[in-house]
């Protein structure tokens, strides 16, 4: 991100972004191995989003670890990111959440949610999320991606929705602030395919290959799961 983004006829100044960056599941439809572990190209997915967040200018990343954690973490400890972990991630992903919001400093102005398991998303998605979040229409405090009129992922919302959710019940996140508070989300309309693409299954893996091309393979110390 620039100090200024030019855009829609105005001007719109720089929002400080905090990411929570979601890796905690245990992987079950995929033999219980963690998919953010999965190579395109072969580089892990993880580090593909760490990559893609960088590369969008946000200024904090809390990854959020659970099941396979020693694992995971050592597939990202070079990058200057927190590392919390979910001390219960059997409680679901909302659990997760939680963990990450709590772990990010309070001076941020915006909050981006990313998965772990999108193998496509890179810097330059991440940054038209940011840039549909600097342009939201007036009264909404969430956007997220819209493709075929299905809800795609990463999710950006304010500061605001971030202390609601913390304040709120336990099984209070994102998803169930947004059916609560419908008229303050934007569902921001877009053609972008890769919002909607994610694994959780080896038929997914199949089913990416046969539609795109690009193989997913595991690292070799998983290969011995498969």
């Amino acid at each position: 991100m620039g100090c200024i983004l030019k855009g829609g006829g105005g001007l719109y100044s720089r929002v400080t972004v905090g990411a929570v960056l979601l890796a905690a599941g245990a992987g079950s439809r995929m033999g219980h191995r963690p998919k953010s572990l999965l190579e395109l190209g072969g580089v892990p997915l993880i580090r593909r989003q760490l990559i893609a967040l960088s590369g969008a200018g946000v200024d904090e990343v809390v990854v959020v670890l659970g099941h396979h954690a020693d694992q995971i973490e050592a597939a990202v400890k070079e990058f200057p990111v927190t590392l919390t972990r979910n001390a219960n991630p059997d409680a679901g992903q909302v659990s997760s959440l939680r963990v990450g919001l709590q772990a990010l400093s309070p001076k941020l102005d915006a909050v981006l949610v990313a998965l772990a398991d999108q193998p496509f998303i890179n810097s330059q998605d991440t940054n038209d999320l940011i840039g549909a979040y600097k342009k939201r229409p007036s009264g909404t405090q969430v956007v997220q991606p819209s493709v075929n009129g299905l809800p795609g992922n990463p999710v950006m919302f304010s500061t605001e929705v971030r202390e609601h959710i913390l304040s709120g019940e336990a099984h209070v996140g994102c998803r169930q602030w947004q059916s609560a508070h419908p008229e303050q989300v934007h569902a921001w309309v877009s053609a972008n395919s890769r919002y909607r693409t994610d694994v959780d299954t080896p038929e997914d893996i199949e089913a990416l290959a046969a539609r795109t091309g690009h193989q997913l393979k595991w690292p070799a110390h998983l290969l011995a799961l498969v």
